[in-house]
């Protein structure tokens, strides 16, 4: 079908499991960061190394939060509260709606999952639409936001409070989602791409905050896996090919030079 319109067949952020498929096709392949997944039949809250999420959970638990998870039949009476505090984030981020790969504000959408929140005094400050993995295999979310009202580790607070919910309705893992450029290494001998990759993913805290998302995801201490780009054509391509999926997740070219 793409190459009956004209186009280049791409794959964006595929695992490891296929990677001989898209290699058989004639595909060249491009590390773009790491996946971070948590095993939840072992996630608690106790032992050393858990001390900074207890601590969180505890001080926010004492300020009055609650963690709670909404079904759908539900979700629709609480989307006009929802809307402001999503709102508000695109505010506080001087950022716009984004798409593709990454969740954005629509009522008829959010209407379909459950939809976990932190409740602060009986306001909600922080949501997160759930995605249910068949057989729950997967547990993980698309939209996440939270209002400037919000307590400052609240979302440390709502990634616990995911994750004991998920173990305890039997989820296997919890997914955290891509951390970009994660894991490309600058040494003599690697790809051109991944030597760029592992400089702007240290040094390139202006465009976006690679190694802070990193190390808020690492908190929990996840499995990493990496996550690849699959397109025609090799380096002298990608250029171009990038700045296509940036203008299809930023809506649109002026998206991809101005928030």
């Amino acid at each position: 079908m793409v190459e009956r319109h004209g186009g280049q067949t791409v794959f964006y952020e595929i695992d490891t499991r296929m990677l001989h498929v898209y290699l058989d096709m004639g595909l060249t392949l491009f590390k773009l960061g790491e996946n971070a997944s948590v095993p939840l039949a072992a996630f608690s809250l106790e032992g050393p190394s858990r001390k900074g999420l207890r601590y969180s959970h505890r001080h926010l638990t004492k300020e009055g939060c609650l963690f709670e998870v909404i079904p759908p039949a539900n979700v629709p009476e609480l989307l006009p509260e929802l809307r402001k505090i999503s709102d508000n984030w695109l505010q506080e981020k001087h950022t716009r709606e984004k798409s593709f790969s990454l969740g954005s504000f629509a009522d008829h959408y959010l209407r379909n999952f459950p939809v976990a929140v932190v409740k602060q005094q009986g306001r909600i400050v922080a949501f997160a639409n759930l995605w249910m993995g068949a057989n729950k295999e997967d547990l993980s979310f698309d939209l996440m936001r939270f209002g400037s009202l919000a307590p400052r580790e609240v979302m440390d607070f709502l990634f616990i409070g995911l994750m004991l919910w998920g173990k305890e309705q039997g989820y296997r893992s919890m997914n955290l989602g891509m951390a970009p450029l994660s894991g490309l290494d600058n040494r003599t001998f690697a790809p051109l791409w991944n030597r760029v990759g592992a400089v702007v993913f240290q040094h390139g805290e202006h465009f976006y905050n690679f190694e802070g998302l990193r190390e808020f995801k690492q908190k929990f201490n996840p499995i990493w896996q990496p996550r690849y780009l699959a397109c025609p054509g090799g380096l002298l391509v990608l250029p171009n090919i990038l700045v296509k999926i940036s203008a299809l997740i930023s809506g649109g070219i002026k998206g991809v030079v101005a928030k």
